[in-house]
């Protein structure tokens, strides 16, 4: 049963009950500690029953054995003394448990009621950490999305720079190469030519 489960969880489970929900809890305790006290006494009356059943085989196997004559009138008045003696027991009982299962169906409705909120609260603590968890996921997300942005920047102005190196050299190669023929140039025209003899 769940008020078993409940009594199995121990006073850490009931820290966490409000006010209402700690009288609900005592008060099906008591309803089935007065259920046990009610069977324990019908369990009594059904002993006593089943002694005087004994007895009255024994009387009957007596009777039969030793063939006593017993007066159908004093077997008439036994039994009006037995049930008058026990019958207003049993109908107090019957009644009692009658109205304690009917208690009983009423706090176990209500403890199932109990337990499907808690149930609820649980679902909506474990839906706030997911909230909470997908918050931070979200924020490393966007920090990371930052840092590729600026990563992305910052390749991108060091390919610039590179090409305009490479633009830079390569200009500084073809005026080293300009100048070098150049000099050549001057070289050759520098150099005596010989004259031509006619």
């Amino acid at each position: 049963m769940e008020v078993e489960e409940l009594e199995d969880e121990g006073p850490s489970s009931q820290n966490h009950l409000p006010g209402l929900q700690q009288q609900k809890v005592l008060q099906q305790q008591e309803v089935l500690q007065q259920q046990q006290e009610v069977l324990q006494q019908q369990e009594e009356v059904l002993q006593q029953q089943e002694e005087v059943l004994l007895q009255q085989e024994v009387l009957q196997s007596s009777t039969s054995e030793e063939t006593l004559c017993v007066d159908q009138k004093s077997v008439d008045k036994l039994t009006e003394g037995f049930l008058s003696h026990y019958l207003p027991d049993l109908q107090t009982s019957k009644r009692a448990l009658q109205e304690l299962t009917q208690n009983q169906l009423i706090l176990l409705d209500t403890l199932d009621q109990e337990v499907t909120k808690f149930r609820e609260c649980n679902g909506v603590l474990d839906l706030g950490s997911l909230f909470t968890e997908a918050k931070v996921y979200h924020n490393k997300l966007v920090n990371i999305r930052k840092e590729m942005i600026l990563l992305h920047e910052k390749t991108t102005k060091l390919k610039r720079r590179a090409l305009k190196l490479q633009q830079q050299k390569q200009k500084e190669a073809l005026e080293k190469e300009q100048q070098r023929e150049k000099e050549l140039e001057r070289e050759r025209q520098l150099t005596a030519k010989p004259a031509k003899r006619s």
